[in-house]
């Protein structure tokens, strides 16, 4: 008997779990609470002192109780990851209370390499640093001018998260003050005595003392908690006292989070561990294989992709070589999005399938220009067969228009000399032999239905986000373009129809149409 009472026991308990586990998956979860770890006091008030650290000191001696509550939820200088652990080992555990893992990331490295891979991490993130931040990221406070001092800019919260207002005070004999926003609540991470405080939690706060020293004190303790979830807006928070009423922006959005890439050891530039050689071809195989061979008489290692869209591919191989093979005819910007996906290196170097490397096209050179820049791409120069050389420098800006559309400008030129390399000069538009950041370039993307001709519509579409170079002391040589008609292959008729289309062709059509209605302009103007 006993063993039939044993099986029907378990199959009691395993459905109630079953059960709780349905209940607790269909539980509509809410979003109010932000951080509910708690963490011991010492640790919270001295977390909330750091934050402290740069306000006005004419209040520090004024006492504060601490609010454990709000205070933990303020960011940490340091994150930890931890691990969560069950004591219960009963069927169903892992779908009722999923436990947490923790995985350190530093042990992919042997412990001989880890200093070295630190080093140079911290030098990257760095450099990434440097370029991803703008002094409107800086926290800049309005002096008291009217009664109340407010922080104009520089003021951020991740979403769903909390921070301290920084900044604000009221310089008046004036005794309430009010704070209210929009997408997220406002609390106190301490206390101060002799201040009344209404809606602790809420949209609108409402803070009133007798004692101005001690207003401004609590001033210094209030949170703002984003509750609505949006990654990348702001909160407009108005902030007001008697007859008097300011406004400042909370900036609600995740981190940038960085894409390293890791430069080998240090030393002279490894070329082939930074750079990859992307290209499009289509047809011709004859000039795509001289491209290939003087790479490799300069560059023996360095990874090329190549992005094929020809009607009968024919196989490319070599080390160091990777073929891609694309729908016949998909066309040109389809081909370099191809190819650029592939790539794994920091920097991505474009060349035209037609190009041939010389002892003039010295790649170290352009990756100095990025690595010591916050430039995101530099164009070098291309030396046509009849001698001449061409940067092709375009400047484009765009003059606000209204119901028509923008105005689109290019002009020949550039804008300036870059410091410290007097060969390069900064400018919006390159041709068609760069190095990229790659990951800059991924971001921008290439439109594929530029099928055939089209270059500058990159640069149009990257402005505002691209920061542009060019170079002309690193060059690459351009194939003769050249042929007589009776000297000409079928393959090289049939890629001149498709590379050459006539003005009126839809090609033509479909270029102004997208910078017509995706780009919004009405008019083009260049020289």
């Amino acid at each position: 008997m006993r063993s039939p009472r044993k099986a029907v026991l378990l199959v009691i308990v395993a459905s109630v779990l079953l059960v709780a586990a349905l209940l607790r998956s269909w539980t509509p979860r809410t979003y109010t609470t932000v951080d509910v770890r708690q963490r011991p006091g010492t640790e919270a008030e001295k977390l909330l002192e750091e934050r402290l650290q740069d306000s006005d000191q004419r209040y520090a001696g004024i006492p504060f109780r601490l609010k454990e509550s709000v205070a933990s939820l303020l960011a940490r200088n340091g994150c930890v990851c931890e691990s969560e652990g069950s004591s219960m080992n009963l069927p169903f555990t892992q779908l009722l209370f999923p436990r947490v893992s923790a995985h350190p990331l530093h042990t992919a490295f042997k412990a001989s390499e880890l200093g070295e891979v630190k080093r140079r991490r911290a030098q990257e993130y760095h450099s990434f640093q440097m370029r991803s931040q703008t002094p409107a990221d800086v926290l800049i406070v309005a002096e008291a001018n009217s009664p109340l001092q407010y922080p104009t800019q520089g003021v951020e919260v991740r979403p769903l998260k909390t921070i301290l207002i920084p900044g604000t005070q009221i310089q008046s004999p004036l005794i309430c003050v009010n704070l209210t926003g929009t997408l997220g609540t406002f609390n106190l991470a301490a206390e101060v005595e002799g201040v009344k405080v209404r809606g602790e939690g809420e949209m609108h706060m409402t803070l009133s003392s007798s004692l101005l020293p001690h207003l401004n004190r609590q001033l210094q303790f209030v949170t703002y908690t984003n509750t609505l979830f949006h990654p990348s807006t702001a909160d407009t928070v108005q902030f007001e006292t008697d007859g008097h009423q300011a406004a400042f922006t909370i900036k609600v959005r995740h981190g940038a989070t960085p894409k390293l890439y890791n430069p080998g050891p240090k030393g002279e530039y490894n070329i082939s561990a930074l750079v990859t050689i992307a290209t499009k071809t289509f047809l011709r195989y004859d000039k795509l294989q001289n491209l290939i061979d003087s790479v490799r008489r300069y560059y023996p290692d360095v990874t090329i992709v190549i992005a094929d869209d020809s009607e009968h591919p024919q196989p490319v191989t070599g080390p160091h070589i990777e073929h891609y093979i694309m729908p016949f005819g998909k066309g040109w910007f389809a081909g370099r999005n191809l190819a650029v996906s592939q790539v794994t290196t920091k920097y991505v170097l474009w060349v035209d399938d037609d190009f041939i490397f010389t002892a003039s096209t010295r790649l170290e050179k352009l990756v100095d220009v990025l690595e010591s820049t916050t430039l995101d791409l530099v164009g070098g120069a291309v030396r046509e067969a009849t001698g001449y050389t061409a940067t092709y420098r375009q400047t484009i800006s765009i003059e606000a228009g209204e119901e028509e559309g923008d105005c689109l400008h290019m002009r020949r030129g550039f804008h300036h000399v870059v410091q410290g390399f007097p060969n390069c000069v900064i400018t919006d538009g390159v041709i068609n032999f760069f190095l990229a950041r790659t990951d800059k370039v991924q971001q921008v993307g290439f439109d594929p239905r530029l099928a055939r001709v089209a270059h500058l519509e990159f640069f149009i579409d990257g402005l505002g986000s691209l920061h542009v170079g060019s170079c002309d002391d690193v060059i690459v040589s351009h194939a003769t373009k050249i042929k007589l008609p009776w000297h000409q292959s079928e393959s090289d008729k049939t890629y001149a129809k498709y590379r050459y289309p006539p003005a009126s062709s839809d090609a033509t059509h479909t270029k102004n149409g997208l910078l017509y209605f995706k780009n919004r302009f009405q008019c083009l103007t260049h020289n």
